[in-house]
């Protein structure tokens, strides 16, 4: 009756989707978290490497430490990330994890003859971030509240769509909104798995513009992609929906209602550019001091979002999404700009305005606004601490490495269990600095929470941990 009524499925699909999935500030936020970098010298001493930065990995810390290069280099690495999280959800807890492995850089420096100073330039790839991530819920929510409900109160047309709510209508036979027998009183259960990684494609350069001092820039190409695969089931298994309960009044083949499940499919691609900027000054052998700004990121976003549903019947009858849904848009977020500073020969202060990120165009314009006013009530400024150390055992020019890194959580009033820590481990051997192998671990830890709907009704607590080790390769001459 009421498609008849509407008419327009191109629009209530739009509809369905917009209520289901909204871009908002997590969309931001993904993007804007600090990754763990690519090169395994580094991770081992926390990232700290700012005021180091003498070889490709000068691209992501200080482009100005290319200055310091004299000799052709080649860089290579790969990168193992696993990613686990318990959850604790009504009472219960459950396990999941999710890895990867890829190519975590690519690089070539070339350095060019001069009379005085230095003329450096670098072209290459780099792995900034991984998007790996997992969650596993399964509990009884013995409130009056579950997505059915949600996505009805919503007049989202999936639980229409799957019998599990109806319409209503005044005296005037005029439709007023849709409602569902559903109260609540079902087992909850889900797992979503996040999948990608974010890339850069580097030019850089570098000059010695006085004896110790360094300038260099770089202009970074930003490529990647993000999946996130949810599964989220409704169950009623303690039988308090009976067969003389029709969730749709007058249609026997809803009684007994059994299950409700909702499969949605985020697939992005990702571009975008950013610029940074760096000064290093050699003080002597022994100490360095450097500085980075980098611009504003720019992104581009292409996505596409696929949702699909089921809901079953103790009568034998089940509904389903026809056609499922498919929605395709692009949009832009911006991100802020990072200031990084050595604070001594190992260690890195990093300054980020989260308040910055912003959405721009290819969403309605209330839309935008109102993502970008949560972005502002909801963030913060944080800053970023990244300290490690390296020592050379003698005579066989065994490098030993460990760093700590700590950043905070961007959201205004999370307490410190929230922020995200990583202790960090590495060793190195190079052979008169012509070839060197490097190995870097990082193990971090973290508390989060997510909600299924609403607020705090349908919620996970996560206590997480992420395995990632790097092995690069370099070799001069």
């Amino acid at each position: 009756m009421r498609k008849l009524i509407y008419a327009l499925t191109v629009i209530l699909q739009f509809f369905i989707i917009a209520n289901v999935h909204a871009q908002n500030f997590n969309d931001a936020l993904r993007l804007t978290r600090l990754g763990l970098g690519s090169n395994a010298r580094a991770l081992g001493m926390g990232n700290a490497y700012n005021a180091i930065s003498d070889d490709f990995s000068a691209t992501i810390f200080n482009p100005a430490g290319l200055g310091t290069i004299k000799y052709f280099e080649f860089a290579g690495g790969l990168n193992y990330n696993s990613f686990s999280n318990e959850a604790a959800f009504f009472g219960n807890k459950n396990q999941f994890s999710n890895s990867s492995t890829n190519l975590s850089q690519l690089g070539f420096v070339f350095p060019f003859p001069t009379e005085r100073g230095s003329l450096v330039f670098a072209l290459g790839y780099s792995k900034i971030k991984d998007f790996n991530n997992a969650l596993k819920f399964d509990g009884y929510n013995n409130n009056n509240n579950s997505m059915i409900q949600n996505l009805t109160a919503m007049n989202d047309d999936i639980a229409y769509e799957l019998n599990v709510s109806y319409p209503i209508f005044d005296s005037q036979n005029e439709y007023i909104k849709d409602t569902t027998l559903i109260s609540g009183l079902l087992n909850q259960s889900g797992e979503i798995l996040q999948e990608g990684s974010l890339n850069k494609w580097t030019l850089g350069g570098a000059v010695e513009v006085a004896r110790n001092v360094f300038v260099g820039a770089n202009l970074n190409i930003i490529s990647g992609s993000y999946k996130r695969n949810r599964e989220y089931y409704e169950d009623d298994t303690h039988d308090v929906y009976e067969s003389t309960l029709y969730t749709v009044p007058g249609d026997s083949r809803t009684g007994d209602f059994q299950s409700f499940y909702l499969n949605d499919i985020l697939d992005w691609d990702i571009a975008g550019w950013d610029l940074a900027v760096g000064i290093l000054y050699r003080v002597n052998q022994f100490v360095d001091v450097g500085t980075t700004i980098k611009f504003p990121t720019s992104y581009t976003i292409k996505e596409k979002y696929y949702v699909d549903g089921r809901s079953q019947f103790g009568t034998g009858s089940s509904f389903t999404l026809n056609p499922p849904i498919l929605n395709e848009l692009e949009y832009d977020i911006s991100t802020p700009a990072v200031k990084i500073e050595s604070l001594t020969l190992s260690g890195d202060v990093k300054f980020i305005d989260f308040t910055q990120m912003e959405f721009d165009k290819g969403l309605e314009p209330n839309q935008i606004s109102r993502n970008n006013k949560d972005i502002i009530e909801m963030f913060r400024s944080t800053v970023n601490f990244n300290g490690g150390a390296e020592f050379v055992i003698p005579m066989i020019g065994i490098k030993i490495r460990g760093g700590f890194i700590y950043q905070p959580s961007p959201f205004k009033g999370d307490p410190s269990e929230y922020d995200r820590k990583y202790v960090t481990a590495g060793l190195g051997f190079d052979n008169n600095d012509s070839f060197a192998l490097d190995i870097g671990y990082a193990y971090g830890w973290w508390k989060d929470f997510g909600d299924n709907y609403g607020f705090n009704v349908s919620r996970t607590f996560q206590d997480i941990n992420m395995h990632n080790l790097v092995l690069s390769v370099k070799y001069r001459y």
